[in-house]
């Protein structure tokens, strides 16, 4: 359960100084949702004109919230209502059958008469246990005190509220310069196990104070989830849960009209660093974690091939173990290349521990040494590139060891 691991090896030393959204107002209270003695519930209320973009697992089974909230951006409904963010952990109200989505139905009511906006713009979310029935009464009953308390600098509490297994609460936030003046943007997230591509379980929330029209956020959303989000792993499995979702406010001054404007390239690459910050801490929490590992794959045939080689290598439970054990055994990445189906020529792949040359022309470099390799997995952050000499494509992908840890915190995750 939450807060009952070790703080992560790999943690930050302390949640960041996030810059205050013009437009976002947060609260978090306890509900006893599952948990006792912690804040579980979250509340973020948007201002009027503020858009909304999602990315959602593709999960066959995935929650009455997910299913909720895709539903809502899709039938884009009118942003100058204003919007809500409800998020409970604890339970994941996902296999509930229709009283899940009675309970998601209960709860946006009960946002939207609290909070001032239409229950069609209040987006939930659920994470921790599958198939156990929400028990939103409890939630319900927390209204008044959430929208009471809600207040522009309580992002850090929103971020600590929304945490099952994460041993610390995570925060990523960037101001950019543009030439028609400030941009702002911050967010938070929750992950730790159960991470794989096409998401994971994670719930992310990222705020901007600019004007965004919602066709421009979704684009950006989905483009950047592709190289951050959906390029970490922890275990290879996706949750039913996975939420991520941009919001942009308008109320710093600044407004994204066209994609082909400063601001918006200022925006872009500000809001792609913030959400790789935020997935790597993911990986950084990964349970029972003691080692990041960066798996960079070049000279693919395609980018589809540069993509299934790194997550290949990423998943491999042999290639994380080896970590674990700070064993340099290049061996598995060989085999994790060969299963994948990617392209690549073994005369031409080449394999590389950080700067040390482990592999090429077919055979171990003659420069490796056991001895060097074995120096290097000892260092807590890692880099393995591999070449696979058949092309220009690439990709990056993030992962972190395997180790005691994992069985013991999922062997237990119900008691």
């Amino acid at each position: 359960m939450a807060g009952t691991s070790p703080l992560s090896p790999l943690a930050p030393e302390r949640f960041p100084d996030l810059p205050v959204i013009a437009g976002v107002e947060f609260a978090a209270v306890a509900a006893g949702v599952r948990y006792s003695d912690r804040k579980d519930v979250m509340l973020a209320r948007l201002a009027p004109g503020s858009s909304v973009a999602g990315v959602f697992t593709r999960s066959a089974t995935r929650s009455a919230p997910v299913l909720d909230c895709q539903a809502k951006l899709a039938a884009g409904t009118d942003a100058e209502a204003g919007a809500a963010i409800l998020v409970n952990s604890g339970n994941a109200n996902a296999f509930t059958g229709a009283a899940g989505d009675g309970s998601v139905s209960a709860i946006c009511d009960a946002v939207a008469a609290a909070a001032g906006v239409p229950s069609s713009r209040v987006f939930t979310a659920s994470t921790g246990v599958i198939g156990e029935r929400l028990p939103h009464d409890r939630i319900v009953k927390q209204m008044a005190n959430l929208v009471t308390s809600l207040a522009p600098g309580a992002i850090e509490l929103a971020a600590e509220a929304i945490r099952t297994t994460d041993t610390f609460a995570k925060g990523a936030g960037a101001v950019v310069d543009t030439p028609a003046g400030q941009i702002r943007i911050a967010g938070i997230a929750k992950g730790s196990g159960m991470i794989a591509p096409d998401m994971a379980t994670m719930l992310v929330y990222v705020f901007t104070d600019a004007t965004v029209p919602p066709p421009i956020l979704q684009s950006l959303l989905a483009a950047h989830c592709d190289v951050t989000f959906n390029a970490i792993t922890v275990d290879g499995d996706t949750s039913t849960s996975d939420s991520l979702m941009l919001t942009a406010t308008g109320q710093g001054g600044v407004s994204i009209t066209t994609t082909s404007s400063p601001e918006y390239n200022a925006f872009s690459e500000a809001l792609h660093g913030v959400m790789r910050d935020l997935a790597h801490q993911v990986v950084r929490d990964g349970e029972g974690a003691t080692k990041f590992l960066e798996v960079r794959v070049t000279g693919a045939a395609s980018a589809t091939d540069a993509k299934r080689a790194a997550m290949a290598i990423a998943n491999s439970p042999l290639v994380k173990t080896a970590l674990a054990g700070e064993d340099p055994n290049w061996g598995r990445v060989v085999m994790a290349i060969g299963k994948s189906g990617a392209k690549a020529d073994r005369d031409r792949l080449s394999i590389r521990f950080g700067d040390i040359l482990v592999a090429e022309q077919g055979w171990v470099a003659e420069s490796y040494s056991e001895e060097a390799g074995a120096a290097y997995m000892k260092a807590p952050e890692l880099c393995l590139s591999v070449d696979l000499g058949v092309g220009d494509e690439e990709f990056t992908a993030w992962t972190c060891d395997l180790t005691h840890g994992y069985i013991t915190i999922n062997a237990d995750y119900r008691s």
